[in-house]
């Protein structure tokens, strides 16, 4: 196949020229900022769900500065429910890079935008593509699946040969220097991806490249790309306890990596419910107190990539032993600093009561709101 007889690019584009999508947020007074904002949202996450919060996180940081200036917490917090919250803590590292390095003009250069944190090839590609015209290829999963089907590639291609292959296939499509048009060409193969070459279901009759398309003469569309090999995926369990005072529950600060990593929850306990009779140590010393009641609250199975979490949160109603203590606001002498929000000082607030009726502005990962949302119908 030679591009004197069929060129790839130029039926994408021609199609894209009619049924693209060109009316995306982020295709407005496009920036390499406002386009890295969008690629980093839209991994593993539909365009339909990022729209609203693409919206708002611009509104919240128009430039790289202001998010290179913000706390952490204000970030996770407008992140809250999008999941996978390393992206967030990157694009946090990444602007602070980019406010420090590149004098807080996102780069230009490839291998400048690769240093950043969370940005991989296909990631720095799409960003000078998208925003600069730049002749790079991407490889995200639409467009591995766009390319595995049409030239019936074999293997997951995750796997890293079945990857280099993607990728010199990717290379081999790219339209020619005199059309001058990667950033659409890139943002067709993308669409056709996310539109027609569906994962399931693919709309083959009015693909664009259908008449080349070897899955398609084939019968293949539904068995390309190959999945990835199947693992058996382990169940762990933890008990999630949620301190109860007047209307509000005390919540801790989770360490800066790792799952959740700066996102606020609940202390965890191994411990079985019914050997639960006291409080672990660790929450006993920070509250002053050694009794409570225990309610336990309907637990749940959440699911990452590589394993289950089973949760069982248990509400600590706590007696009148705190009270004092509480409405003094001395509770920093037990080492726990109460207040409503996170202040933006020196020392890192670690705990905080969080009032179910006013909820603070920080970021919580999918299960806490879903606690949240548990106790909100009970009080």
């Amino acid at each position: 196949m030679t591009k004197s007889e069929f060129s790839f690019s130029e039926q994408l584009l021609a199609w894209f020229d009619q049924h693209g999508r060109k009316d995306l947020p982020w295709q407005f007074n496009k920036s390499r900022y406002s386009v890295w904002i969008s690629e980093i949202m839209l991994q593993q996450t539909q365009v339909s769900t990022v729209i609203p919060y693409f919206t708002t996180f611009m509104k919240k940081f128009p430039s790289i500065v202001d998010l290179a200036n913000a706390q952490q917490d204000d970030v996770l917090h407008l992140w809250t429910g999008l999941g996978y919250y390393a992206r967030a803590r990157n694009l946090h590292k990444a602007a602070q890079k980019v406010r420090d390095e590149f004098d807080g003009v996102f780069p230009s250069d490839f291998d400048d935008v690769l240093s950043l944190p969370g940005i991989g090839r296909s990631t720095a590609a799409a960003i000078l593509s998208l925003a600069d015209n730049q002749a790079y290829v991407i490889a995200d999963g639409n467009v591995k699946r766009v390319l595995a089907r049409f030239f019936a590639l074999e293997g997951w291609p995750g796997n890293k040969k079945v990857e280099d292959k993607v990728w010199e296939l990717a290379e081999s499509l790219k339209p020619m220097a005199k059309l001058k048009r990667f950033d659409d060409y890139t943002q067709a193969i993308m669409d056709l991806g996310a539109t027609l070459c569906k994962r399931s279901k693919p709309d083959c009759e009015n693909c664009p490249v259908q008449s080349r398309c070897l899955a398609f003469a084939q019968g293949r569309q539904s068995e390309l790309p190959h999945k990835k090999p199947k693992k058996t995926i382990p169940t762990k369990y933890t008990h999630m306890l949620i301190p109860f005072y007047q209307g509000s529950i005390l919540m801790h600060k989770r360490p800066s990596t790792g799952i959740w990593g700066g996102l606020w929850g609940f202390y965890e306990s191994d411990e079985a419910v019914d050997t639960l009779c006291a409080l672990p140590d660790a929450l006993s010393n920070e509250l002053g107190i050694q009794q409570a009641q225990f309610q336990p609250l309907e637990s749940f199975t959440h699911t990452f990539s590589h394993f289950h979490l089973h949760i069982s949160p248990i509400l600590i109603a706590i007696e009148g032993a705190i009270e004092s203590a509480i409405e003094s606001n001395s509770l920093t002498s037990k080492g726990l600093l109460q207040v409503e929000e996170p202040q933006n000082n020196a020392q890192e607030t670690k705990a905080l009561w969080f009032d179910l009726s006013k909820p603070s502005k920080v970021g919580l990962a999918a299960p806490t709101l879903k606690i949240l949302k548990q106790l909100q119908n009970l009080y």
